[in-house]
């Protein structure tokens, strides 16, 4: 589990304890706290390299999840991971208020039925496929190079709506187009480094092309229309940088 800073790591694992499986907190800040352990803040990817060096021997499913987050029904996404033929589970983020509720309400339409973007604030993985995808290369959004390089390997993935966590977002527009810049930077990051669903590939390609569509969203729709061009400039500039 990936930690900025070792704010809400104490309620974080409160929450792991009652759900009674073992976990390991990779924090970007020094803390003596059990099963914490420290990494200089390089990004989520290489928090998740260097956690995988604590999976004990007897781990089957490995799970990320962020420290800011709240789970909710997390049986339900074990029992998606535990069906046959599934190596990987994403499940639902939910957000309160700000422009992502309009957002992920959008693209949880899109996404069940063509996975062009996960959620790593919960991913539940099979211990021998994220084997086979270790190490992750650097990458802005870590999660997305998971999903695209378990389909590249010719795994299925799912989508859990039944569970799901809740977070905050940003508040702002501005800080809305910061982030969609940086996520669709790591997108593009995820495709170039991946060959997974074509359809997926294709439905990037003609992402900026299709871009002015979210102009319907009115205010919202311009600066999620401007995070995309920004995300897509900054990845043709050579951005390849995993740390944000």
């Amino acid at each position: 589990m990936p930690a900025r800073t070792a704010q809400g790591v104490d309620s974080k694992i409160k929450e792991l304890k009652m759900l009674g499986y073992p976990f390991v907190v990779v924090c970007g800040e020094k803390v003596n706290i059990p099963n914490v352990v420290h990494r200089e803040r390089r990004g989520k990817y290489d928090a998740i390299n260097y956690g995988a060096r604590f999976l004990s021997s007897k781990t089957r499913i490995v799970c990320l999840n962020d420290v800011d987050t709240k789970i909710f029904n997390f049986e339900k996404a074990l029992e998606k991971i535990r069906k046959n033929g599934v190596a990987l589970v994403f499940c639902k983020l939910k957000v309160k208020e700000g422009p992502p509720v309009y957002f992920y309400s959008m693209m949880d339409g899109i996404r069940s039925r063509l996975q062009i973007a996960s959620s790593g604030e919960l991913m539940l993985i099979r211990r021998e496929v994220f084997e086979k995808i270790m190490p992750i290369p650097p990458c802005k959004t870590e999660d997305n190079y998971i999903s695209f390089k378990i389909q590249e390997l010719g795994y299925r993935s799912v989508f859990c709506e039944d569970c799901w966590v809740e977070t905050e977002r940003t508040k702002s527009l501005k800080d809305e187009e910061a982030y969609k810049t940086r996520t669709v930077t790591g997108i593009y990051q995820a495709l170039s480094q991946t060959r997974g669903n074509p359809l997926i590939r294709v439905f990037y390609f003609f992402l900026p092309f299709i871009s002015p569509l979210l102009l319907f969203q009115g205010k919202r729709g311009l600066f999620w229309m401007k995070g995309v061009i920004h995300g897509l400039t900054n990845f043709l500039i050579g951005d390849r940088e995993g740390k944000f």
